[in-house]
């Protein structure tokens, strides 16, 4: 019968799905050795402008930069490596959402900064090719994806430690279709995976004075993956008495950020992947939009920074290239200094982008992304003098 095929075909391919995602989680317990920036003689920073406004805003981040890291760039202690290859063209010419040629440039730098990629499909592009931001973070491991968002004025100030790797987006582009009766992605949550992102979030916490630590899942619904999920960070932080630990669902907790009664009360978050993509994009709105928000996508070994927001391609098609906001990049860059070690400097761009009284809203009513970019430097330029 056609449906027997169909179930020997699906339970194949799912047991090869096991097999690897089973290797991984045994990889996770293997490598668990992280960089300290401290004691390297030489930092490379990689810069990767990605495609759509990507350009653009990495262009306005290097030349920030140059200014804070002016010193360090001339005594070779910092060099930058230009990431080129990552375009939407070319990695659909290769069929490859990161191109073995990239991701060799990219595993030569210790940290990169990266400008959004455009995800193809077949509709427009004729091709269905995986995120290249997934592909990358399986394959520089890079299992915290922090988002922290602020406004002084509304008493906020949350950090979010989304889990990068696993859930549904581990394999997103390995799912199952059965010719036109149904089709079904599939969840991974794992023990050493979950435990990992759970102990970032509350060593932060510990770190950074803060004493409200978040799980958020479907664990009601989801009761092995999310479950799983909960139960092990409950347990992680049993170690950490001296934060107060509390749990919410979802959907709950997509409500309670918009509650202005409640929202001032929560500090550090920890979730699982798909509700940590969504949730940071909320959280993004509350501050200013997603232009705003900077992100760090961190493992042992590597660690990307980059814009939460997408290449934006109306923007092009609009003819709005100059009037593109750079914030969210310059946040992120803000970030990876304090990734590695520059805490003065990353205190300097955090002052400078929240001094500057420039608006950049991505329209001709607003300041070109040379004028804001213009006007950060300035700032920073008078507070190092």
């Amino acid at each position: 019968m056609k449906e027997e095929k169909y179930i020997e075909t699906a339970t194949a391919h799912f047991k090869e799905l096991l097999k690897s995602q089973i290797a991984r989680a045994q990889n996770i317990e293997h490598n668990s050795a992280v960089t300290d920036f401290a004691q390297k003689k030489q930092i490379k920073i990689g810069l990767c402008s990605g495609d759509g406004i990507g350009p653009i805003i990495i262009n306005s981040a290097k030349k920030i930069l140059t200014v804070l890291l002016k010193k360090e760039l001339q005594e070779n202690k910092i060099i930058f490596e230009e990431i080129n290859g990552l375009t939407i063209e070319n990695r659909i010419k290769q069929g490859a959402s990161v191109p073995e040629d990239v991701l060799i440039q990219i595993k030569s730098c210790d940290v990169f900064l990266k400008g959004p990629t455009t995800t193809p499909d077949t509709q427009y592009y004729g091709k269905n090719i995986e995120s290249a931001n997934v592909t990358l973070r399986r394959e520089l491991d890079l299992f915290a994806n922090v988002r922290p968002i602020k406004i002084p004025s509304k008493n906020i100030d949350w950090v979010f430690f989304r889990e990068n790797t696993e859930g549904e987006y581990a394999l997103g582009s390995q799912g199952i279709d059965i010719d036109d009766i149904l089709a079904m992605d599939f969840k991974v949550t794992t023990n050493s995976g979950t435990r990992r992102i759970a102990r970032a979030a509350f060593e932060y916490a510990k770190q950074n004075g803060k004493k409200n630590v978040t799980i958020v899942t479907k664990a009601n619904i989801l009761k092995k993956t999310d479950g799983k999920f909960l139960d092990i960070c409950s347990e992680i932080a049993k170690e950490y008495p001296e934060i107060n630990t509390t749990h919410k669902y979802i959907d709950i907790m997509c409500a309670n950020l918009i509650d202005k009664n409640t929202r001032d009360k929560f500090e550090v978050f920890v979730l699982p992947n798909l509700y940590g993509d969504i949730i940071t994009d909320e959280a993004a709105q509350i501050q200013g939009g997603v232009g705003t928000a900077g992100s760090a996508n961190i493992g042992s070994r590597y660690a990307m920074f980059e814009a939460i927001h997408g290449s934006a391609p109306q923007m092009i098609i609009d003819g709005l290239l100059e009037y593109v906001n750079s914030e969210s990049i310059l946040r992120a860059s803000e970030m990876m200094l304090r990734h590695i070690g520059f805490t003065d400097y990353a205190n300097t761009l955090d002052f400078a982008l929240n001094e500057c009284k420039i608006i950049v809203d991505g329209t001709k009513n607003g300041a070109t992304t040379q004028e804001f970019t213009e006007e950060i430097i300035n700032i920073i330029n008078t507070k190092l003098m």
